[in-house]
Order: C-alpha cells, then sequence, then structure tokens
C-alpha cells in the first residue's frame, strides 16, 4: 500500500511483521491523500497467497509424517515439529492477514481484532526465531558433548519451553499499543496503528529497536556462535584423527552430521531470506525520510515476500536430509496406490480362479489353481519389497 512520498500526518506507524511499511495521509497542495491498492502491493498479494498455499501444504505434510510412526519421537523429531507449527503459524496468520489488508488497504475488523492480530503476529515471528536458535543450540550440545545425549530430549523441552514462554511474553505490549484510529478528513478511514501510544517519537524508535534485537539481532548472535563453536570442534577433530570416530562402525555420527548439515541449511536460509528485510527496516526506524526517499515501495513489498519465503523453505530441508519424514512422506503419497494395486491383483486371482474351473477339467483346473496361488503367494511376498 502506497501513498505519496510528502507524509504530514501519519495515522499508521510501524507493526512487526511489516517492519518499516507504513500506511500513511499524505499533503497533496490543499488535499489529504490516502493510501491506495497500488501494483505493487497487488503482485504482493498473488504472490502470498500463492506462498500460504504451498506452505500450508508442505509443512502440514511434515507435520503429519512427523507424528506417524510407532517409535517414540526423538527430541530432534519434536524440534522439527516445533519449527513447524511456528511456520504454520506464519503460514495461517501473517501471510494471509498481510494480503487481505493490502486488499482492504485500511482496517476494517475492529479494535480487537487490531490488537488480537498484531499480537499473533508478533508471536509467529519470535517464535519462529527462537525455535530456530533451540536448534542451533542443541546441535551445538550434541557436537561438543556427544556423551550427553541421554539428557538432550529433557534439554531440548525446556528450550523449547522457554522459547514459546518468551514469544508470547515479549509480543504481549502489541495489545497495548496497537488500536484502531479513525479519521474523517477526507473521509471516514480506519487503520490498526500505534499512533498515540507513544508520546516522543524516539520512544517509538527504542521499542521497535528492542524489537528489532530480540525478532533478529540477539538469535543472529546466538546461532552464529554456536556453529562457529560446532565447526571449530569439528576441525579440531579432524586434525587429530580421533580415531573412535573414524573406527566405529555405527551410523551414529552419520546421522548427527546429517542432523547438523539441516540445521545449518534451515539457520543459513532464516539468516538469507530475513536479513535484507530487517536491515531495510532498521535504516526506515533510525532514518525515515531518507529511506523514504531512496527506495521505492515495490522494493519493500519483494523483500517482506522474500522473508516470507523462509516458511516454504524448511519443510522442504527436512524432507532433504530426514530419512524417516521422506519415508513417511512415501507412504502418504503411495499407500492409496498400494492398496488399489492389492485390490486389482486379488480380484484378477479371482477371476482366473473362475475361468479355468469353468474351461478345463478337474486335473487342469487343479493345476490351474496350484499355479494361481503360487502366483499369488509369490506377488503377495514380493509386494512388502515394492512398498519398502
Amino acid at each position: 500500500m502506497s501513498g505519496a512520498r510528502n507524509t504530514n500526518v501519519q495515522i499508521i506507524s510501524c507493526c512487526q511483521h511489516k517492519a518499516f511499511v507504513t500506511y500513511s495521509l499524505s499533503v497533496t497542495g490543499d488535499a489529504l491523500q490516502l493510501p491506495t491498492f497500488s501494483t505493487a502491493a497487488k503482485a504482493r498479494v498473488i504472490i502470498t497467497f500463492a506462498l500460504c498455499a504451498v506452505s500450508a501444504v508442505c509443512n502440514l505434510l511434515v507435520l503429519w509424517a512427523a507424528n506417524n510412526g510407532s517409535k517414540p519421537k526423538s527430541h530432534v523429531r519434536i524440534l522439527i515439529m516445533n519449527l513447524t507449527v511456528a511456520d504454520l503459524l506464519v503460514t495461517f496468520v501473517v501471510m494471509p492477514l498481510d494480503a487481505v489488508w493490502n486488499i482492504t488497504v485500511q482496517w476494517q475488523a475492529g479494535d480487537f481484532a487490531c490488537r488480537l492480530l498484531m499480537f499473533l503476529k508478533l508471536v509467529a515471528m519470535y517464535s519462529c526465531a527462537f525455535v530456530t536458535v533451540v536448534i542451533s543450540l542443541d546441535r551445538q550440545s550434541a557436537i561438543l558433548n556427544p556423551l550427553g545425549i541421554s539428557e538432550a530430549k529433557r534439554k531440548s523441552k525446556i528450550m523449547l519451553t522457554v522459547a514459546w514462554t518468551m514469544s508470547v511474553v515479549l509480543s504481549l505490549p502489541q495489545m497495548f499499543i496497537f488500536h484502531a484510529v479513525t479519521i474523517t478528513v477526507p473521509e471516514r478511514f480506519t487503520q490498526c496503528t500505534t499512533h498515540g501510544s507513544f508520546v516522543w517519537r524516539w520512544q517509538e524508535t527504542l521499542y521497535n529497536l528492542f524489537t528489532f534485537a530480540c525478532l533478529f539481532l540477539l538469535p543472529l548472535i546466538i546461532m552464529i556462535c554456536c556453529y562457529t563453536r560446532i565447526l571449530a570442534q569439528i576441525s579440531s577433530r579432524m586434525l587429530s584423527r580421533d580415531v573412535h570416530l573414524r573406527r566405529s562402525h555405527n551410523n551414529i555420527p552419520r546421522a548427527r552430521m546429517r542432523t547438523l548439515k539441516m540445521s545449518i541449511v534451515i539457520v543459513s536460509s532464516f539468516i538469507v531470506c530475513w536479513t535484507p528485510y530487517y536491515l531495510l527496516g532498521l535504516w526506515y526506524w533510525l532514518y525515515p525520510e531518507d529511506m523514504e526517499e531512496t527506495v521505492s515501495h515495490s522494493l519493500t513489498h519483494m523483500l517482506f515476500i522474500f522473508g516470507l519465503f523462509n516458511a516454504c523453505l524448511d519443510p522442504i530441508t527436512y524432507g532433504l536430509f530426514t530419512v524417516r519424514l521422506r519415508q513417511g512422506l512415501s507412504r502418504c503419497c503411495l499407500g492409496t496406490h498400494s492398496r488399489s494395486e492389492a485390490e486389482n491383483h486379488t480380484c484378477f486371482v479371482h477371476m482366473t480362479r473362475l475361468s479355468s474351473h469353468k474351461r478345463t477339467s478337474p486335473s487342469m483346473h487343479s493345476d490351474a489353481v496350484e499355479r494361481s496361488d503360487s502366483l499369488h503367494s509369490a506377488r503377495t511376498s514380493i509386494m512388502p519389497i515394492s512398498r519398502i
């Protein structure tokens, strides 16, 4: 949503998932110009809905595959499930609401929905960042302290509880600073905004910087420190030619390394997708006039969409690196086909028996039945192998 650049009356300040996109009233001569549903906003809506559909399907499949299984869930699978839930919050809260808000231009859901949805948006963003941090800390513990694997599940549950609790607590101010504001000139226009919640501008800037630090800067520093220590530890082990790891014939080190690679890709995608947008937001919070004059609204739309793309990359990463999830997804996709194939095969055997009974002598009938039974047993024995 865009308006003219010379903004004198601002009724919408930044909300955290949109970092720095403002919905403003601007003065052109003696008339106020309201925000409009621009071409860039239309493109943003189309792409956002497409990402929402893809992210919903991928993350729901991953959640189903992670829950489907008789074996007890490992702590790595629990971490994946929590990050999937966080991505689903972004998918079902941030994405559709952002698209609908761009379509309606103004806020039409009332004051309570304004406060609640701004709260839920920030919970979704915080949970994605904090659960990603928990994954980094878990991988650091697994590599630096491999003998503490028995305590890993308990520690990961504690860290996840802290992550979700902090996401809710740090998002609570949204319920109080956001509210619906309505103007009547040049026409009735309502927005969900922080206007009037801060006495001075520097107070709002300080709140935004605090959110930026908790939402992106601190998680980034923690993740960089974790993986720096992990890489240093792996390098030292390679240099010292650890005999125990080199001669072990079990798959634990290999599985641990595969999980490490998966977590590195998850963290990297989070950093790559969101860094440009948050840096542009930081520029806006500190120097809004300079940013408005330099950066087009089309670029801000593009960078926000690029950040949302992270919710689609996570389930793809799980599928590439997690064997059990791939098997679960294969069962989901091939289960119906295998059942129908088995039913068709059974019908074929019964039809063969009936035909041989009608057209052959008793001795030939017994031979045909014998052959069909052997064929049936052979195909039945092969079926589980094909499923595997």
